[in-house]
């Protein structure tokens, strides 16, 4: 179980937490708004439909949103930005910013009107003969790749008939054959790629947004520090982040925390530098937005701060590790975990991981500090997956 929060250049991972007390005077209650609320745009993670319209008209937008959006759940999501607090939809959140005339848009949008999974999809052109992956239907609907070769042409066609389209519809939107070999989309997609995989739990809560996914700036120093309550569960958690614009104009960064365990979630979100644009909870991601906004556009290499700090509710199990990803270099990157003095570990390591899920390397034991914390500075991080794992005694 774990938690994983990213931003542009990183993804920090540590599992969810509980205060030291019982649950939160007001449970899913998140980010505070600023002296400057009123001007503040609460956009959804996946399109930029302003939710500041009252009663109806909010939920107008919301609809009118999930019309295009990319079926990845039907879960509702909890919105905990601070204009709104109103429930979106995940779907909603989802919406993808393309036409309703490519190969991919089509094929969503089969998908999301009859409701089908990939999974189910599958299973039903395996019932007829034809294997095709869950991955391979993902790499279709997100415009990665698309149907060429005999077999998949052939899938085509009855995905037509299990989607109820006209003979043909799929098929006469079919580009040109693409050459040979997988290309890694370019810029931050394609670096956050090569660390989180496909389909990966940021890349569905940020949606459309992934592909440009804090292309303006870059991280160069990260220091994380996380709380263990006398539970052993993770109480909170707060981030600074020195970030370098690349070019002239940024304005913004995203992050995006993920919680393993559906009882933890964000109930106070604090930004003490920068100001909080969004704060959207997605509980069928048990995943939380951040848009914080710098206060003013940046010139090329010129840096920013942004500190915030997330309460989390009760969790139902002790944290274990914490983990951060990162595409790219980072100068300095600095981690504490402070443990209750009731929730002391017996052990406690470091490791590295190439890429998300694989397996830690670099192992080393830490020690504890005398005020029962761990802490682990790395100089010029490389990419990849840094994290703290403990242990606690019988």
């Amino acid at each position: 179980m774990s938690r994983r929060a990213d931003s542009d250049e990183t993804r920090a991972t540590a599992r969810p937490g509980r205060r030291d007390g019982g649950r939160p005077d007001q449970p899913g209650r998140g980010g505070r708004p600023g002296r400057d609320d009123r001007d503040d745009r609460g956009r959804t993670a996946a399109a930029d439909a302003r939710p500041d319209q009252p009663g109806a008209d909010a939920a107008s937008a919301s609809a009118s949103a999930s019309a295009s959006a990319e079926p990845v759940r039907t879960e509702e999501a909890h919105t905990t930005a601070a204009r709104t607090g109103r429930a979106l939809t995940t779907s909603a959140l989802h919406a993808a910013a393309t036409g309703a005339d490519t190969f991919p848009a089509v094929l969503r949008e089969a998908l999301g009107r009859r409701g089908l999974s990939l999974e189910r999809v599958s299973e039903r052109l395996k019932a007829r003969g034809i294997t095709i992956s869950q991955a391979t239907l993902s790499s279709w609907q997100r415009g990665r790749s698309q149907p060429e070769r005999a077999r998949s042409l052939r899938a085509v066609d009855v995905l037509e008939e299990i989607l109820d389209l006209p003979a043909g519809t799929l098929r006469s939107l079919l580009g040109p054959r693409r050459p040979r070999g997988r290309t890694t989309p370019p810029g931050a997609e394609g670096a956050a790629l090569q660390i989180l995989g496909e389909d990966s739990v940021v890349e569905k809560a940020l949606g459309a947004r992934f592909r440009h996914f804090n292309q303006e700036t870059s991280s160069l120093m990260v220091h994380d520090i996380v709380r263990i309550g006398e539970s052993g569960t993770m109480s909170g958690f707060s981030t600074t982040n020195v970030l370098r614009a690349g070019r002239a104009g940024a304005d913004r960064a995203l992050f995006v925390l993920s919680f393993d365990d559906e009882a933890a979630e964000p109930v106070d979100i604090r930004v003490t530098c920068g100001r909080l644009a969004e704060a959207t909870y997605l509980k069928g991601l048990k995943s939380l937005v951040l848009e914080i906004h710098f206060g003013r556009k940046l010139a090329k290499l010129d840096t920013t701060v942004v500190s915030y700090a997330v309460e989390v509710s009760p969790s139902l199990t002790r944290a274990t590790h914490y983990e951060r990803w990162s595409r790219t270099n980072l100068h300095e990157y600095l981690q504490q975990v402070y443990f209750h003095p009731g929730a002391l570990p017996v052990d406690c390591h470091r490791y590295v991981r190439e890429k998300v899920g694989a397996p830690p390397r670099a192992q080393r034991r830490i020690p504890l500090g005398a005020a029962h914390d761990v802490h682990v500075l790395t100089s010029r991080c490389k990419p990849g997956v840094h994290g703290v794992a403990w242990e606690y005694g019988p």
